[in-house]
């Protein structure tokens, strides 16, 4: 077997150990010395290959697919700069706790240092930002191959013993790339033998469940949810209904679930006056740190802040919990096993008890908060949504509250929804209606605007259903070489685009106030979006009424392919107009 073929042989091995454990798909960019990896995803029969000029693009499609799909996904790539491309998917990666791959040629050891062409030093290139970094020999022996697949191994017990996140294999190469006509791939192992979700979940240590059980028996309490890797709809649920907690669950979450979790909590403690006049005792935190300052707000000034974080989302950037617990969210349920909730002056027994055993039940029963605790929330909550509707239906011209209220509501059961960052998550958060059917994600990890739309055509080619994205314009044209490769590439997705005029998240800061605040903030843009969809061959259609906007996403779900709308935003317009709503919020409130 000559040098080609074996390193090819090695490739395929390293590539058929990540099948096995369930890796389906790959992106991969061209380059000549990536070319047996490259080989390798193509001719593997259970891998689907995604092709991509752009390194930082296919890092980030990689990122949508492993997000829809929870499965790890391989990135591939060339040697040099191309390694560093890939730094903005692996950090968000890291940072959100998705599982990619990265597959890096490289050139031999023995010329890094020497002026060699396209040779940097990419071992350890993505530091802490990855779960292990393995360097591998260069393939000049059939060997060789065993210790491919076992350094697959080794990058797959990385992923499975801790937090979930990327894992980085760099793969040199000899000379001659290019494999003979009559290398054939060696037998395909049988799958199933790693699987990252088998390792244990951690319980609550031993006193834990008790201390938690006091701290929440009667407090006036709230629970809020953030993102997470998968769901937490059955939290919401839960405490919403079963203990009669509020419970604000950012669309991320996707709790937000109707009978359940708060329809415009957002609203609620936006309203500072009434906040203060209900503020709770104890604040239960879910997942990833809160989108939004009224709710970083309503945790840091609890009497208690308890935390139940499995994966270390960086929830308590302050370090201001009373209690911290390195837990799932659903083992919390494990501490009212034997503790009852208490309703009126009853407990609920199920199955055959004898009489110690329901004294003892009794004895630990958990008190759900006073009715009117519960009640009080319940009816702003009402009172807040039926405002917030009012308020926004009755404006002609775009508001971006609106725009991500009805992006929302105008996906179909079964769809998926990926968000931007800056306003777009925020606006969702405050607007968004409890649904079902639909799942929402976001780039949270690092919330960066870069890699935006490569995410969300990652997201739409999991094949999951419908996908849209609401982005900025901003964040579409930062990302807007991956709609000039995909747009023709059997990908459907809509992108609803918040064409404001630039960086308007920066006119809800101080930097407003600045003199340079449109030149180095705001950062306007003159490019013609229809004439960058035309060039694309993406469908595209332009909104300056409210009410056209989901007549248009209607229209656009019908077609394939990319399809953008983009929806035309007076920013100063939009600014009075979300004073204004605070204002009337306050005032039904009050």
């Amino acid at each position: 077997m000559d040098q080609a073929d074996i390193s090819l042989t090695c490739a395929w091995a390293l590539v058929d150990e990540f099948v096995r454990a369930g890796a389906t798909h790959a992106c991969v960019s061209p380059g000549s010395r990536s070319t047996p990896l490259a080989l390798a995803l193509a001719r593997h029969p259970r891998i689907e290959l995604h092709v991509h000029l752009d390194e930082r693009s296919s890092a980030f499609f990689a990122l949508g697919l492993a997000k829809t799909r929870l499965r790890p996904v391989l990135v591939a790539c060339t040697s040099g700069t191309a390694v560093a491309e890939l730094l903005p998917a692996v950090v968000e990666a890291s940072q959100s706790r998705m599982p990619l791959v990265l597959l890096t040629a490289d050139r031999p050891a023995r010329l890094r240092g020497t002026g060699a062409n396209q040779t940097i030093d990419q071992p350890e290139i993505f530091g802490g930002y990855v779960r292990a970094s393995l360097e591998l020999p260069a393939p000049t022996k059939e060997g060789h191959a065993a210790w491919w697949r076992q350094s697959a191994r080794e990058a797959l017990d990385a992923m499975a013993e801790g937090p979930p996140g990327p894992v980085h294999v760099n793969c040199p190469f000899e000379e001659p790339l290019t494999p003979s006509a009559a290398w054939t791939p060696p037998p395909t192992e049988a799958e199933g033998m790693h699987d990252l979700g088998s390792h244990e979940p951690p319980e609550l240590e031993p006193g834990q469940g008790d201390r938690f059980a006091e701290a929440v028996d009667g407090a006036r309490g709230v629970v809020t949810i953030g993102g997470w890797p998968g769901d937490l709809w059955s939290e919401g649920m839960s405490w919403s209904q079963g203990l009669g907690w509020p419970v604000l669950a950012e669309p991320t979450s996707n709790a937000r679930l109707p009978q359940g979790p708060l329809s415009a909590g957002q609203a609620l403690i936006g309203s500072t006056e009434w906040l203060e006049r209900n503020r709770p005792e104890v604040v239960i935190q879910f997942g990833a740190t809160p989108t939004t300052r009224a709710t970083q707000d309503l945790m840091a000034n609890a009497d208690r802040l308890i935390v139940a974080d499995r994966f270390h989302l960086d929830t308590d950037p302050e370090r201001r919990a009373w209690m911290r617990l390195h837990v799932d969210p659903n083992e919390l349920s494990g501490a009212f096993a034997d503790r009852p909730i208490a309703h009126g002056d009853g407990i609920m027994v199920v199955g055959p008890r004898t009489q110690d055993e329901i004294q003892r039940l009794w004895d630990r029963r958990i008190h759900p908060p006073p009715a009117e605790w519960t009640e009080t929330w319940r009816r702003a909550d009402n009172v807040a949504r039926t405002t917030l509707d009012a308020f926004i239906d009755g404006i002609d011209e775009p508001f971006e509250p609106r725009i991500a209220r009805d992006v929302a509501a105008a996906v179909p059961d079964g769809g998926l929804l990926f968000v931007g960052n800056s306003k777009p998550i925020r606006d969702l958060d405050l607007t968004m209606a409890p649904r079902e059917g639909l799942r929402v994600m976001a780039n949270r990890g690092a919330s960066g605007i870069d890699g935006l739309v490569s995410t969300a055509m990652g997201i739409a080619a999991a094949g999951r259903g419908p996908t849209f994205s609401l982005l900025g314009d901003l964040s579409f044209l930062h990302d807007a070489g991956a709609l000039l490769w995909n747009a023709t590439r059997n990908v459907d997705l809509v992108v609803v685009i918040v064409s404001n005029g630039g960086g308007q998240i920066f006119s809800l800061l101080p930097q407003l106030e600045l003199p340079e605040h449109r030149e180095l903030f705001t950062t306007p843009s003159a490019v013609d979006l229809e004439a960058l969809c035309a060039a694309a061959r993406a469908g595209y259609e332009r909104v300056e009424r409210g009410a056209h906007l989901v007549p248009a996403i209607g229209r656009a779900r019908q077609a394939e392919g990319i399809r953008v709308i983009d929806v035309i935003v007076d920013p100063e317009s939009d600014r009075r107009y979300r004073v204004e709503l605070q204002q009337t919020i306050t005032a039904a409130l009050g």
